[in-house]
């Protein structure tokens, strides 16, 4: 199949197209969808991917509950023989600890973000090998993303940190140091699902990045987490998912002591015409309710020193005492 040959019918699954309707996106995702997603990776995201020294990857445990993480390595450590095939030469940090170790045919959710240049591409598809240092993925969709809200960072290795196992807490619920790191992060990662997981390319895992001012994501209570959804590409992987299934994973990462809070619960998407308006920027809200939280001491190998925040961010809003408790 080419780009050519897409049917806009058929790139998008219907709960994408549900919130493309509803943003009165459609028309115009019809007319640029073919162009924008493949079933190929363009040798510019080939050479994106090996340029790179972590991938964000979005996966499922045994129980269908998506989880997100990162593979690291030095630059190199991911390789494309050809444009249908990406090698990760890492295994994901925490996988087992997620109960989401890497499984041939398992479809995958993987993000290709540079965070000094505010480079990002995307990439669907599923695992056909696997080995004790890594995974080979077969492309099933592969899209661009533009650079907003995605702040500079000067991205450093850590030395020897992050190589053993990272000190972890498992919990139901999200404790008063989770909710430090994750009230603090102005960058963070989220995974989703469809309803179905299956053959169709349109089915399986997505990994998403969002970015905002510090505080631009609250913790409501023990349970629930609230961000905002910034205007975009306007096709809606995530939220199509969520609309789809609502099963979501997400990382916060303190990108200075490489700490880091797992999460994986079920999200709804808040159109409220008068909740949204109280949170400047925002086109939605996401409500998300943890089931499990997995909080990691020093869990990344990399830090990131911020250089610069995304150049419009103070359009943007962050939460307080009164909209979050506004429910």
């Amino acid at each position: 199949m080419t780009p050519e040959s897409f049917d806009p019918d058929k790139i998008f699954h219907e709960g994408e197209i549900a919130v493309q309707e509803r943003d009165g996106a459609r028309d115009a995702v019809k007319r640029f969808g073919n162009r924008m997603v493949r079933p190929f990776m363009p040798d510019q995201h080939r050479e994106f991917f090996e340029m790179l020294p972590f991938i964000v990857i979005g996966m499922l445990d045994d129980g269908g509950r998506p989880w997100i993480t990162l593979a690291t390595g030095k630059p190199g450590f991911m390789r494309s023989p050809d444009e249908h095939t990406l090698t990760i030469g890492s295994t994901p940090l925490l996988a087992g600890e997620l109960g989401c170790a890497p499984g041939t045919g398992d479809k995958i959710g993987l993000l290709g973000i540079e965070l000094p240049t505010r480079r990002r591409n995307r990439m669907n598809g599923y695992i056909t090998e696997t080995s004790a240092d890594g995974m080979t993925v077969h492309v099933d969709q592969s899209f661009g993303a533009c650079p907003k809200y995605i702040q500079t960072r000067n991205v450093r290795w850590r030395g020897g940190a992050g190589t053993g196992p990272a000190p972890t807490v498992r919990s139901q619920s999200i404790s008063g140091e989770a909710r430090r790191i994750i009230e603090r992060v102005d960058t963070f990662f989220i995974s989703s699902r469809t309803a179905e997981v299956d053959d169709d390319p349109r089915s399986g895992v997505d990994a998403s990045h969002r970015g905002g001012r510090p505080g631009f994501v609250r913790v409501i209570d023990d349970h629930v987490v609230a961000f905002p959804d910034f205007v975009g590409n306007r096709i809606f992987n995530t939220l199509g998912n969520i609309q789809s299934d609502g099963r979501v994973g997400m990382i916060f990462t303190d990108f200075e002591t490489g700490d880091a809070v797992f999460l994986t619960g079920s999200a709804e998407i808040i159109w409220d015409e008068e909740r949204v308006g109280k949170f400047a920027g925002a086109q939605r809200l996401i409500e998300a309710r943890a089931q499990e939280v997995v909080v990691a001491r020093s869990a990344l190998p990399l830090t990131g020193d911020l250089i610069e925040a995304w150049p419009r961010l103070d359009e943007t809003g962050i939460w307080d005492e009164t909209e979050a408790g506004s429910r």
